[in-house]
């Protein structure tokens, strides 16, 4: 499917001053609520699931290991089995392009002792797995790949009455889905389980295990997990809206006249909102209040307005709390006044595609100064984007960002292959025609 998305000179020109949103459920979340519900002894119940390609593609792997679960209205309600649920799939379980869910459903079945291969799509087998398969290996779960260290993966069963090995694992990079993985599988783990990571990274997985029970003890980057055998509690939460889906149109509404867009609901971990940390730096005119708090996760308001961008330079460990926003943060980069510069992101290669050189292909086709670094990119800002036809490139949030940028554009841009765009935000369009967008 290809989208054309055309210039425009002030995105709410059909309706009022002010476009308010509520942004579906987050991914990251809807992951866990599921996996983790699944594991849980007794019926859960999360509202506001993202009901997208790639959840329901965790979902069907729920269903070959026999957990029952219904979704109706986003809300979905999964009976678990506790610990050691999981029935022997006939099949190997498809996790499609999501390394998500290969990851933590590896870290999962090895807490449960069952037998199972894990396999994805071409570009899914591309994807580094020795990140998980090292530590996994030290817990005591026998883990096998593919020559290259890549899906299939192959884990074999044991008595669950044995359970696994606990001990002190050191991860070689600040992964959230390595991390969980490991704390997955230490939830089966006969002494107490310590996990250090090399830098700060998303703490979605520590919030909601402690919520269902876990007595996580967290001290800086060390996180020690007590051997216990107290079941996990069912989940009976709302989830949050999408922080990383909500940036699309943030960033819409500061490149482009007269915007004033309010979201309500929007997850605020402030693991993920470097996003805003750097566009606030660069001058765009942000307000955030946090209204709640739910399963140890912050929600509250986010408004976003027209604003003057400067360019600014991103590396460290504010990388990590941006990693899923580089693609739409290019295109606030090429409206901003100035040079852009990022570094120390050389994990975006390694994500549905070389994230650096398909960002900075694509761009160019639409006339943006980019230039591709070995671990991120360089862009000349203050541009006036000419528009043009480019490729998703299998990668969402890609496609999504060259739409953004479309608004901005002087002939519009056509994206194609945007039906990538369902695995992961399917109401994105939807969204964009609210604020007076024609497509």
């Amino acid at each position: 499917m290809n989208r054309l998305i055309p210039p425009s000179k002030r995105l709410i020109a059909q309706f009022s001053p002010t476009a308010a949103f509520n942004i579906p459920g987050d991914k990251s979340l809807s992951h866990r609520a599921a996996l983790f519900s699944a594991l849980a002894e007794g019926e859960s119940m999360i509202s506001n699931f993202l009901d997208s390609g790639v959840t329901h593609v965790m979902l069907t792997a729920l269903s070959a290991l026999d957990i029952e679960w219904t979704l109706d209205a986003n809300t979905l309600v999964v009976h678990g089995k506790g610990l050691n649920g999981f029935t022997t799939p006939a099949e190997p379980l498809y996790c499609g392009h999501s390394a998500t869910t290969i990851r933590l459903l590896a870290g999962a079945v090895a807490a449960s002792g069952i037998g199972v291969t894990l396999d994805g799509s071409p570009g899914l087998r591309k994807r580094p797995m020795d990140r998980i398969i090292d530590p996994l290996r030290k817990l005591g779960v026998e883990i096998s790949a593919s020559n290259t260290g890549t899906a299939p993966l192959v884990l074999t069963a044991r008595d669950p009455r044995k359970g696994l090995l606990g001990g002190t694992i050191q991860l070689s990079q600040a992964s959230a889905q390595v991390k969980t993985c490991v704390l997955l599988a230490g939830l089966a783990a006969q002494s107490d389980l310590i996990i250090h990571e090399p830098g700060p990274s998303r703490d979605h997985s520590e919030r909601m295990l402690k919520s269902m029970g876990v007595p996580l003890q967290i001290n800086g980057l060390t996180i020690r997990m007590p051997q216990f055998s107290t079941p996990l509690q069912p989940l009976s939460l709302r989830l949050p809206g999408d922080i990383s889906a909500a940036a699309f149109l943030i960033v819409a509404a500061i490149i482009t006249p007269e915007s004033n867009f309010i979201f309500e609901e929007v997850g605020l971990n402030p693991t993920r909102t470097g996003l805003l940390d750097v566009l606030t730096a660069m001058g765009a005119n942000l307000d955030m209040q946090v209204t709640s708090q739910i399963a140890g996760e912050l929600t509250g308001r986010i408004i976003a307005r027209s604003s003057k961008l400067n360019g600014i330079t991103v590396s460290g460990d504010l990388v990590v709390r941006m990693i899923d926003e580089f693609p739409i943060f290019a295109v606030a980069a090429a409206c901003a006044e100035g040079e852009t510069v990022v570094k120390d992101a050389g994990e975006l290669r390694y994500k549905e595609s070389d994230r650096i050189k398909a960002l900075c292909q694509q761009l160019q086709k639409i006339g943006i100064k980019i230039r591709e670094t070995q671990d991120g990119f360089i862009i000349q800002g203050n541009q006036h984007i000419p528009g043009g036809t480019a490729q998703s490139c299998g990668d969402h949030r890609l496609a999504m960002s060259l739409a953004v940028a479309g608004l901005a554009s002087k002939h519009g841009v056509s994206v194609e292959g945007a039906n990538i765009i369902n695995q992961s935000f399917p109401a994105f369009f939807d969204l964009l025609q609210h604020t007076g967008t024609s497509l």
